[in-house]
């Protein structure tokens, strides 16, 4: 029987591809080895960093102006998202691979409206041929019963009616939480859905104010404990550098009072997780948790400019307490991220390098003959989960899907990074220098972005992930070349 390479190689480096192999023989089935290739190309990811180490300076997401919009239809958008979440969600428990089929699409403005409604889906490259039931394995989608799905002709009422009754059973059923999370939370029901997805507070409802008020309790022992004790100097003089560089043209964040809790959060969760400590980019993960629990506490309120003095010192208390539990139930799935050296973060751009080469060759070669090496733009995305690239509202609605994954969102993250980049293709194509294609990279044009466009890009990252996982021999031709 043959061996198979694992991820981290015997020197510590890692593999290239991604695409899992049998841990055994399977008869009918021929093995195959994956040649190990080198971990980045170009320069060292030692260099790389050293070349980028104010990547998160504040002038960084304003380098160009002006770049045009991408007009999207709302309503067609919309529709589409919806109906390709459907056409998947809507499988049986049984089926069969031989049953999963992609079919050509190309659709043209004037076609728009048909295609949606004959609910088509792209051909990326053929179906599998393997029979039998899909099993869940890890990175596979699973199958989702059809209440996941909330027609768009509901009401915002009646979703939000829907999530109040599995709220408050007396024994939340987790999985049918997650299915109506995962096309996005209603505001009202953000906030406990967040704390349940996270695992931070428990399913039974008898269990969970007790739970609270211990958790809560804890936290002020910590800030005791570490925060307010002697602190360990270089961890919080990096903090305190890079927190007044957070989101600098919102007043919120700009506020002193604000800036202390995210340097508590942040310090705490730095000294209690010492094989990564503080890395610039984790302060932009608190934001989400920290802006979901100010709206709870202040309902219906501009919070852009709302002065956080004007709460109480016990709902500030709240917000601070439950934004750090979790965050940290967040990042243990990812903790590999931050580590020495971010490994964790280079084999996640090795695993969007080879996606994006077995789905779209031609951008594939296109970004390699100008010298784009994904790591100069992707490494971004990975380290900070696209929140500088989309508007903050956005963020929080592709974190409801994120927290709804049943297998962990670390894996679905790397079709979202792959449909953020399949997104601006034809823009990319007609950049004919590093330079553009750089500046385009770095600074793609969302601040117009709504909730519709994020109900596309996680439909396109299930439609890639559903397509391509447990697939090594898919598009086999297209990952021959690594230019």
């Amino acid at each position: 029987m043959e061996s198979y390479q694992t991820e981290y190689d015997k020197d510590g480096l890692l593999s290239e591809t991604f695409w899992r192999t049998p841990q055994r023989a399977v008869p009918g089935r021929p093995l195959q080895r994956i040649a190990q290739n080198e971990v980045m190309s170009g320069s060292s990811y030692q260099q790389f960093q050293a070349s980028v180490n104010d990547a998160w300076d504040l002038g960084d997401d304003e380098i160009i102006s002006g770049i045009a919009e991408t007009k999207i239809s709302k309503a067609i958008s919309q529709s589409v998202a919806l109906n390709v979440i459907n056409s998947h969600r809507n499988s049986s428990k049984n089926v069969n691979r031989s049953d999963v089929k992609i079919e050509t699409e190309t659709v043209k403005p004037q076609e728009e409206a048909i295609a949606v409604k004959k609910n088509e889906v792209k051909k990326i490259g053929g179906s599998s041929s393997a029979s039998g039931p899909i099993r869940h394995y890890p990175g596979r989608p699973r199958p989702v019963r059809p209440s996941a799905l909330i027609s768009r002709e509901e009401s915002s009422e009646s979703k939000l009616e829907r999530f109040q009754q599995v709220l408050e059973s007396s024994v939340l059923d987790l999985n049918e939480l997650k299915h109506l999370s995962w096309s996005g939370i209603p505001v009202k029901a953000r906030a406990v859905t967040w704390r349940l997805l996270a695992g931070y507070l428990p399913a039974n409802t008898e269990r969970r104010a007790e739970t609270l008020d211990s958790k809560r309790a804890d936290y002020k022992h910590l800030v005791r404990q570490y925060y307010d004790a002697e602190r360990e100097e270089e961890t919080y003089r990096q903090i305190h550098i890079d927190i007044p560089r957070m989101s600098p043209l919102v007043a919120l964040f700009q506020q002193n009072t604000v800036q202390v809790m995210f340097e508590r959060i942040l310090y705490i969760w730095a000294i209690r997780h010492p094989a990564s400590g503080y890395v610039q980019g984790i302060n932009d993960l608190v934001t989400p948790f920290f802006m979901v629990f100010l709206q709870e506490a202040a309902p219906n309120k501009e919070l852009d400019n709302l002065p956080l003095d004007s709460l109480s010192e016990v709902q500030r208390d709240i917000i601070e307490a439950d934004s750090f539990w979790c965050l940290s139930k967040f990042l243990d799935s990812i903790q590999d991220n931050y580590i020495f050296a971010q490994l964790g973060i280079q084999y996640k751009v090795n695993q969007l390098k080879e996606l994006i080469r077995r789905i779209d060759l031609p951008l594939h070669e296109h970004l390699q003959t100008h010298g784009v090496d994904y790591l100069q733009f992707s490494f971004r995305w990975m380290n900070n989960l696209l929140t500088r690239e989309i508007p903050l509202p956005c963020t929080i609605r592709l974190w409801d899907t994120y927290l709804a994954e049943s297998d962990g969102f670390a894996i679905f993250q790397l079709y979202v990074c792959a449909a953020f980049l399949l997104h601006w293709r034809e823009r990319l194509m007609q950049e004919r220098d590093f330079q553009g294609l750089m500046i385009l990279l770095q600074n793609v044009p969302t601040q117009n972005w709504t909730d519709s466009n994020i109900s596309m890009l996680v439909a396109e990252a299930y439609r890639l992930k559903f397509a391509f996982a447990d697939a090594p021999n898919h598009l086999h031709n297209a990952g021959k070349s690594d230019r």
